[in-house]
This record gives C-alpha cells, sequence and structure tokens, in this order.
C-alpha cells in the first residue's frame, strides 16, 4: 500500500507527451488519474483529515498538479482560501466560521483558474479530505485505530477534476476552439465534517457568483461497475441537463435525480442558485470504513467518466448561461426510522425492490442470513417495489421488534425472521 513519494512527485513534475492517438491518450490520462489516487489515498497523508499535515500534503499536491497543468491561481493566497471553523458540539447548529485562533481548525479549499476571457464560468469541484483514522463519520468497527484512505472518497472525484483540468487546458489551448465559459477547479476542505469548504466558498466566492454558469460535482465515482450504472444527481436545476446527459451517452446506464439538494457539495451552490450535477458510482461495503484503497479503483471506468463530463461541457458551451431551476427536495420526504437492517443499498439499483450491496457482521440482517445481492421485496406487511418503500416500511418498526422479510435471491424467494 505504502507508496514511494519521491518517484510519485518526479512522475507529476514531467511534462506530459500527449500521443494523437486517442487509445493511447486514453492509456495517458486513465495512468494519471491512478497515479493520484495512489498518492492521495496513501497511508502516508493519514488520511487528509480537515486541517491535518496529511491534508495539508494533499493540497501540495494539488496545487503541483495545477501548476504542471498552467493552471492559473484563483484562492485568496495563490491556489489556497483558508477557513477557519470552530468545531461544532450540536449536529444540528450550523458550523461558525472564525478568524479567532482559540479551539479553531483551519480549512483549505485549493482553487484553479483557466481564465478564456469568457462572460461566464463553470465550477468543476471534487473534496480533497477524508476521515483521518475514522471518528464520528467512520463506519469500521474494528477495536484498532486504523487509516481511512478514502480512495473512492474522494481521491477518484479528485483525480477526475485533475483530468477534466488538462483537457480544458488543451481545449482552451486549440486556436480553432473558442471557450465561451472560463473553467474554475476548487477541491474542497471539509466536506466530511458538513459541506464547510463549499458553505465557504460559496459565501466568499473568489469570483462574482453571479456569473457561475453552472457547478459539476465528482464524490464516490471511482467504483463504475460492470453494467456501468451512473448516478447524476441535480438534472432537474438547469432545464438544458437531461436532454444534453441522454445526447451525450452511449454507454453507461444512468440513473438521474431531479434534486440540487445532497450529501455533497453540490448542495452549497444549488442553495446560491446555481445549476449544479453531481455525478456518483455508487455506495460500497468500504464507504467510510479502512478497505476504501487504490487499488480497487476501476481507472478504466473513470476515464470514461471524465470523457462523459468533458463532452457534456463542450456540448453546453454555445448555449450560454443556463436557466436555474428549483427543485423538490427528495431528502425532507424520507421517513424517519429508529432501526435499521444494517446492509449498504445499492442506490443504483433501479429494477422492483431494494437490492443489497453489502451486509455487516452482527446485524438484523446478518443474523437472519440476508446476503449481498439479495433483493428485499417485502418487509412485515409492507410491500417493497424502491428505496422510498423500503424505507417507509421499515420506519414502523421498534428496536426488539421481529417480522418477515422476503427476499429475492437469484430466481427463488426466500422468508426469513428478522429482529431489530
Amino acid at each position: 500500500m505504502k507508496q514511494h513519494f519521491v518517484i510519485v512527485i518526479l512522475i507529476i513534475l514531467l511534462a506530459s507527451c500527449r500521443n494523437s492517438d486517442s487509445t493511447d491518450k486514453r492509456y495517458l490520462y486513465s495512468q494519471k488519474m491512478k497515479d493520484d489516487v495512489s498518492y492521495l489515498a496513501d497511508d502516508q497523508l493519514e488520511g487528509r483529515q480537515t486541517g491535518t499535515p496529511g491534508e495539508l500534503k494533499a493540497l501540495e499536491y494539488i496545487q503541483i498538479r495545477f501548476e504542471e497543468m498552467q493552471v492559473q491561481p484563483l484562492g485568496t493566497k495563490g491556489f489556497v482560501q483558508e477557513f477557519s471553523f470552530k468545531p461544532k458540539t450540536d449536529p444540528h447548529e450550523d458550523v461558525e466560521f472564525t478568524t479567532n485562533s482559540d479551539s479553531t481548525i483551519t480549512g483549505r479549499n485549493v482553487i484553479g483558474f483557466i481564465d478564456n476571457q469568457a462572460p461566464t464560468t463553470i465550477v468543476i469541484g471534487a473534496h480533497y479530505d477524508h476521515l483521518g483514522y475514522g471518528g464520528e463519520g467512520s463506519l469500521y468497527r474494528g477495536e484498532d485505530k486504523a487509516v481511512h484512505n478514502g480512495a473512492d472518497d474522494n481521491a477518484s472525484g479528485v483525480a477526475i477534476m485533475l483530468d477534466l483540468a488538462g483537457k480544458l487546458v488543451e481545449k482552451s489551448q486549440a486556436v480553432e476552439i473558442r471557450d465561451n465559459n472560463n473553467y474554475l477547479f476548487i477541491a474542497f476542505s471539509g466536506e466530511e465534517m458538513g459541506l464547510l469548504g463549499s458553505n465557504y466558498f460559496s459565501k466568499n466566492p473568489t469570483i462574482d457568483s453571479q456569473k457561475i454558469n453552472y457547478m459539476i460535482n465528482m464524490d464516490m465515482v471511482g467504483r463504475l461497475k460492470e453494467d456501468k450504472t451512473l448516478a447524476v444527481h441535480g438534472v432537474g436545476t438547469s432545464p438544458m441537463f437531461k436532454q444534453t446527459l441522454n445526447a451525450n451517452n452511449e454507454q453507461f446506464k444512468l440513473v438521474m435525480t431531479e434534486s440540487g439538494v445532497g450529501p455533497s457539495d453540490h448542495t452549497s451552490f444549488y442553495l446560491i442558485d446555481v445549476p449544479v450535477l453531481h455525478f456518483f458510482t455508487g455506495q460500497h461495503e468500504d464507504y467510510h470504513k479502512p478497505g476504501d484503497d487504490a487499488e480497487k479503483l476501476n481507472y478504466q471506468g473513470m476515464e470514461f467518466i471524465s470523457t462523459y463530463i468533458f463532452d457534456i461541457i463542450t456540448d453546453l458551451d454555445d448555449n450560454g448561461e443556463l436557466a436555474f431551476r428549483t427543485t423538490k427536495n427528495e431528502s425532507e420526504e424520507v421517513p424517519r426510522f429508529k432501526v435499521g437492517l444494517g446492509v449498504v443499498p445499492d442506490y443504483l439499483y433501479d429494477g422492483k425492490g431494494m437490492r443489497i450491496d453489502g451486509t455487516r457482521e452482527e446485524t438484523p440482517a446478518f443474523n437472519a442470513g440476508i446476503k449481498k445481492g439479495d433483493i428485499v421485496v417485502k418487509l412485515g406487511d409492507s410491500a417493497v417495489s424502491d428505496m422510498m418503500s423500503y424505507m417507509r416500511a421499515l420506519s414502523v418498526f421498534e428496536k426488539g421488534d421481529v417480522t418477515n422479510i422476503t427476499v429475492k435471491r437469484g430466481d427463488s424467494l426466500i422468508v426469513t425472521t428478522v429482529k431489530f
């Protein structure tokens, strides 16, 4: 798992020779993304928790990559935009940004810019912080402290952001092409603590926020599955998005949702009336655990996603400033529940029922013999047709309740008993 930092840094600083053959170019792009993830998700960065030396190493790496591509700095101190905050004592209160150094943590957004002298700017972002050795957001239940490397969450998003920066630099330098947008690239800090970096930028932008055309966010985009299912959130935030996503799609099984509100940094931009798109390849058993390592990512899939986003940006380039549209906050409709099965749902599954992507030991599902790949079709007296109906069914139970659960496993229906 340990990488040789000196070798990686030398690789970064070497100028990339781009072969005109598209196959060779694609290999170079995906290899560079692999190098990026391997560095950012190395044990020596100790999980990149906001305000730690490991996060500073990640910042320096991203800054070097921007410089290598001749992307201009647009932070408040070079590429860096610092923000300090007091850790929340109440999870329901808003974070307090402060200039007081007592009992504060300092996060740092890394911001680069391609200036095409255009009237509007596209923001392309991904958070680079993660959980360090675990803490409140960790799902790890081991006794020993362990580094949470966050390869998928979210070194993958940063790697695609850097890849897009390289492609858009090339596009901007092409004499025959005139870009109608500028490009602002932001590696956000503090996402795992509550979207802090994007929240701070939205309130303290380093460009005129009225001239932001739209925002693209990549968060957990490193594990594209064999069926190439790709979730895209926020498609309802501009009338142009759906048709553009479909028109440029030749290989993905798209799962699109309308809402511009979700648990990632695009939300901060939606809340200042900017159209947003969030790309996501789904949860997995290593989410917020030490097992989220670089060797488990699908780098060819990441290149497919990067090329797809590049094509979307290019297609939208001559559409001027996109209209913004408010969307229903789907999270407000989610039922509240007191118990859970202890499973990782497959959020990209669009068939009938709720498919399970993983189970954890000593949970109601594990004890009931439920396995990864099972599809829940009935819980208690309620039929389960999708994620929302599953959550409604779950909301009626309390700790200690016992009920029947029906799952589809292959071609068979299995009925078993689950105790919450």
